[in-house]
């Protein structure tokens, strides 16, 4: 049996999270228990912008889409680093630029 990694939110990733729909919400805490359990989510892409083995969680419901940015190869836990509603069909560099510090910053603090 495969353990299940603790999930960590960086920054304001999890009070991001909770202004989601119900539905966007439920969905994306689904997908991110399949990550903790060692699989991936149903729909996800790379996000080599933000940093290496980054990825992102995309999720659509009626109200519109939202994205999940986080890293799960390290060992010790799951990190969400953003949470967001995409409002365009490309990811604001605003969004990427928030990811890429706190994996930044991650990384850092993973190092020392």
């Amino acid at each position: 049996m495969i353990d299940t990694k603790p999930v960590e939110f960086r920054g304001s990733a999890l009070d991001d999270l909770r202004v989601f729909p119900i539905s966007a919400r439920r969905e994306a805490g689904h997908q991110i228990g399949q990550v903790q359990q060692g699989g991936e989510p149903d729909d996800w892409k790379p996000m080599t912008t933000v940093g290496q083995g980054v990825r992102e969680i995309r999720i659509r419901d009626e109200v519109g889409a939202y994205r999940v940015i986080y890293v799960a190869k390290f060992a010790d836990a799951v990190y969400v680093l953003h949470c967001f509603q995409k409002k365009t069909q490309k990811t604001s560099k605003t969004d990427i630029d928030l990811a890429a510090k706190r994996y930044r910053d991650l990384l850092k603090e993973i190092e020392q």
